[in-house]
């Protein structure tokens, strides 16, 4: 099929990375809504036309069909027309007129509200007396939890085993009945969707259903009502509007209603990078599934795209941007700044995009709205997000450079440092070290202009000097653990640790994990390493050394399938950087 000859290929190389930092997907527009239109052909000829047709929702294919849909959506009866905030930081930093819809406001600090309510709003009375099931590890939940009580209809909210505890207590408190099932969010998904066949329930999906993407629409029905006003009597006009994509359905609602109505507007989604499997489904052309997706941003980590939301996105919108977790880290700190306000990661990749977006096409004079999708941030993940954020913003620099270990030299490399810029060290690692090489490694952080070419007269001043410096500010391995290892070296009797390997393995935080990883390596494997930090994520990534002989690797890789974590080995310029300080 289409979709298994697009997963293969996918396998086989992502064309998200092909795309500039700031740069929207571009796809085959036309090609995509020709296979579309031919396979709906081929279904009525073979009198197979999709259940959805059967069930009343003809409108979706009629030319203004959602048009009509968005205005009509019950979103009110728990929704609030969220507010329209100028941003004057953003504003002022990247020359544009910036404003965020404030959808984190919302009662439950998410929109996901506003599509859940709508979709059980048009359910009969029979199927709300029978009740409603969903899946989902946050915001979604929350939504429908808060739908049914107010439509007076049981909810039945299968949640992930790892969902923190914050987020299972406030779907309780919305009066929602939690069952958690699965280790990941697929098998939490089966389990809903199979209980709903066995006990007739309706099940509600996050975001691949018509009623729930017409829901989601209102927010740009909102955009277009708060900028006419806004906008009286001044000489400014809406350019674009950039919205975050998951599943796909805050997108497609948006850019369906905004499109019909505005066409002159531009609207982009934004995914993160480790997550892009909407803009990698455009690019191939088709609807394809990702081997693994980075849960930074777990309000849009999806595997795959939703089939009616690809068919929308793929009509009405202008391309999607892919940000890294640093740039939505900077993003958190921008919104933080100009509304005192912490968005989750999830809520902040549209600011991201734009900021990209902005940068790349040297955009200024224009009025751009961001989508600030959500704020429901589990409180320990602010270090993670702190830690990255300058990174990020590219305000701060992380560096490694070699001296010679001798009487004077450390003077002398901060007086090279230092120079005339008056630079201010923000981190600074050192441990004395005498072998062979008579070098010393040090490590650290200083304070740069994002607009400057300061980091790159830095390193040129230290290489020049003859103080062989390293760049690891792009190196997320670095700044997740080697600042933390510096210091410590591994002592053997022979100088050294025969077959160590120091790999990252995407570990999940739920109790229990560690143990379950440490019986499937012992006692085959002896562990030299081992780097962790609580995040606040679903999971993390976590540092080890493991002594594994080449002989038996493969066996080493098939535990870890086993186990379902994902490990890698470092790539080459991290260890070459972590050999400074652990060998």
């Amino acid at each position: 099929s289409e979709n298994e000859e697009a997963a293969t290929q996918h396998q086989q190389k992502l064309l998200v990375h092909s795309l500039k930092r700031g740069e929207p997907c571009t796809f085959d527009r036309n090609l995509i809504i020709a296979k579309e239109h031919e396979r709906r052909l081929v279904s009525k000829s073979r009198g197979s036309e999709n259940q959805q047709e059967e069930d009343g929702l003809e409108w979706r294919h009629e030319v203004s069909g959602y048009l009509k849909q968005t205005l009509v959506a019950r979103v009110y009866d728990v929704a609030q027309e969220s507010d329209l905030d100028k941003a004057e930081g953003l504003s002022s930093k990247l020359k544009n007129t910036i404003l965020l819809k404030r959808e984190d406001k919302q009662q439950v600090f998410s929109f996901k509200l506003r599509g859940a309510f709508n979709k059980m709003a048009n359910l009969s009375s029979e199927e709300l007396s029978k009740g409603v099931i969903c899946s989902s590890a946050g915001n979604h939940a929350q939504g429908v939890a808060l739908s049914a009580s107010r439509l007076g209809c049981k909810a039945t909210i299968c949640m992930p085993l790892i969902t923190p505890d914050i987020k299972v207590e406030a779907v309780k408190r919305l009066g929602g009945t939690v069952k958690l099932v699965g280790e990941n969010y697929d098998e939490c998904q089966a389990y809903a969707i199979e209980t709903a066949k066995e006990e007739g329930l309706s099940y509600i999906h996050p975001f691949d259903d018509p009623y729930v993407i017409a829901g989601q629409g209102t927010i740009g029905v909102e955009i277009l009502r708060q900028c006419s006003i806004d906008f009286v009597n001044k000489d400014s006009n809406l350019d674009a509007i950039f919205v975050p994509v998951g599943g796909g359905g805050l997108l497609a609602g948006i850019s369906s209603y905004i499109k019909q109505v505005r066409p002159d507007i531009k609207v982009f989604g934004v995914e993160p990078l480790g997550a892009a499997c909407m803009t990698e489904a455009l690019m191939r052309g088709g609807i394809c599934t990702l081997d693994t997706v980075d849960a930074f941003a777990d309000g849009v980590a999806v595997k795959t795209a939703g089939t009616e939301t690809f068919r929308l996105i793929s009509k009405f919108c202008d391309g999607i941007i892919t940000v890294t977790t640093e740039e939505i880290c900077a993003a958190i700190k921008d919104v933080f700044k100009d509304t005192r306000s912490i968005l989750e990661p999830a809520g902040a990749v549209s600011v991201a995009g734009m900021k990209a977006y902005c940068k790349l096409n040297k955009i200024e004079g224009k009025v751009l709205v961001g989508v600030t999708s959500g704020a429901n941030m589990n409180f320990d993940r602010l270090r993670l997000v702190s830690d990255i954020a300058n990174f990020g913003a590219k305000t701060e620099v992380m560096l490694a450079t070699s001296i010679p270990e001798e009487p004077g030299s450390f003077r002398r490399f901060v007086d090279v440092l230092v120079g005339d810029d008056q630079i201010s060290l923000t981190e600074f690692k050192y441990r004395y070290a005498f072998d062979e090489s008579r070098k010393a490694h040090i490590l650290f952080s200083v304070e740069v202009d994002a607009e400057s070419e300061q980091k790159q007269s830095l390193l040129d001043r230290l290489n020049e000097a003859g103080m062989d410096t390293m760049d690891l500010s792009h190196l997320e391995s670095a700044q997740l653990h080697l600042r933390h290892l510096v210091g410590g070296r591994a002592r053997s009797f022979t100088g050294g640790i025969p077959d160590e390997r120091i790999l990252q393995v995407v570990f999940p935080e739920r109790p229990g994990a560690l143990k379950k990883f440490l019986a499937e390596l012992s006692p085959q494997w002896n562990v030299t390493l081992f780097h962790y930090r609580q995040t606040g994520n679903l999971e993390t990534n976590l540092l080890i050394g493991i002594q594994i002989p080449s002989t038996e690797y493969k066996s080493f890789n098939e535990a870890m399938d086993r186990l379902g974590y994902r490990a890698e080995e470092i790539e080459e310029a991290a260890f070459e950087a972590f050999s400074m300080f652990i060998y």
